[in-house]
């Protein structure tokens, strides 16, 4: 099994979560965020003054795939969050051991 966490634009959310819907992706969490890459936050104007915002708004969205399931899921990811503009956000995956539902105590893939 893998778990999959990305950072996203806001504005993505919705195409994200309907494009993990589409490939058979069940259960998410999503958390609101603050931080920036890179790019070290952006410059805005406001009234004729120019400010810097260091920390952007994003979102965490979190899953647990299969490890048969993984590319297809980050390839929903990608082409659902993708702009082609610095910030659209990271993918990071990292392996989970095991996984037990609470309610029935089914253990592994078979809790997901």
């Amino acid at each position: 099994m893998k778990r999959i966490e990305m950072i996203i634009r806001p504005e993505k959310v919705e195409a994200v979560r309907s494009a993990l819907e589409k490939v058979g992706c069940a259960g998410l969490m999503i958390s609101e965020i603050e931080g920036h890459g890179k790019q070290k936050g952006v410059v805005q104007q406001w009234r004729g003054e120019k400010y810097k915002v260091e920390l952007l708004p994003k979102l965490k969205i979190e899953v647990v795939v299969r490890d048969q399931d993984l590319e297809r899921v980050t390839k929903a990811i990608i082409d659902s969050a993708k702009t082609g503009e610095i910030g659209d956000g990271k993918i990071f995956i990292s392996s989970i051991e095991n996984a037990i539902r609470i309610r029935t105590g089914e253990r592994g893939e078979e809790a997901l």
